[in-house]
């Protein structure tokens, strides 16, 4: 058994595109349901909930009818803006039918770089999570190019996430994604391929275990992954690791059960 994480107040959810959108590129509607209703029952029991959600370009394919991802800069960010709105129209529908309010919130690198505007990005937070609002961030993918098919400074979603976890001082990060943890290596091709219950420190084997990323819709991978862990343990915090294609799995790794992977850093007790 885990150790219980239910006391956790401000929590961070990270939902990737593979766990949005189906692999023939229809959008996963009832996966959407089940995340608005877990993490508003997390809201009703008194906690905040911050919502970093991947999906505008693989929403905006489907939207669009578009069976590959456009491979030029100005196709992908006119893809994002169109999958954005709609992304929005579907959370807002899904999060209003368990009565409970969400606001849009759009990121980018610069934001976050200068003081004055990562002070009101913070300032914003607070009051919608002071408000009882779930803010629902995604980088603003119609103007910044870094993330999109590009080497990243800011970062996907992942580094996105474990930001706002920094941003917020969140106390637990959950990383939901298509893949039900960290492996020694990948489970799609190694069939020893072992699952790792927790992670206290992220070392060179741990990054060369690592792979890219495996869907066409998402930007992230395992290596980005690691990454955000090492901004979470850099700030004493904790952050899971678990698939996100049942959204009920949060209720799970709350409670301690043995599923994906725990990263925090171990007091010297437990050492």
């Amino acid at each position: 058994m885990r150790a219980d994480l239910s006391n956790k107040n401000r929590i961070v959810v990270k939902i990737g595109t593979s766990s949005l959108i189906y692999p023939n590129g229809a959008i996963n509607l009832a996966g959407i349901d089940e995340l608005a209703f877990v993490l508003a029952a997390l809201q009703n029991q008194g906690k905040e909930i911050i919502l970093v959600s991947s999906g505008a370009i693989g929403v905006g394919m489907n939207k669009l009818n578009l069976k590959e991802r456009p491979v030029e800069i100005p196709q992908q960010q006119a893809v994002a803006a169109v999958g954005q709105s709609e992304l929005m129209t579907i959370y807002n529908q899904r999060f209003q039918s368990y009565s409970q309010q969400t606001a849009q919130i759009l990121l980018t690198r610069d934001i976050i770089e200068f003081p004055q505007s990562r002070q009101n990005v913070s300032n914003t937070l607070e009051q919608l999570l002071t408000m009882g609002i779930i803010p629902i961030i995604n980088e603003n993918d119609t103007v910044a190019v870094d993330e999109l098919d590009h080497l990243t400074k800011f970062g996907d979603n992942d580094q996105l996430s474990a930001i706002v976890a920094q941003l917020t001082k969140a106390e637990l990060l959950i990383m939901l994604s298509d893949i039900d943890g960290f492996y020694s290596a990948n489970p799609l091709n190694d069939p020893e391929a072992v699952l790792y219950s927790e992670i206290n420190e992220i070392t060179p084997e741990l990054l060369e275990q690592a792979t890219g990323k495996g869907s066409p819709y998402g930007t992230g991978g395992m290596t980005s992954k690691l990454k955000a862990a090492q901004r979470i343990l850099d700030l004493n915090s904790h952050m899971l690791l678990a698939n996100g294609k049942q959204p009920k799995i949060i209720f799970d790794l709350l409670a301690g059960e043995p599923v994906g992977t725990h990263f925090y850093q171990r007091t010297e007790d437990e050492q």
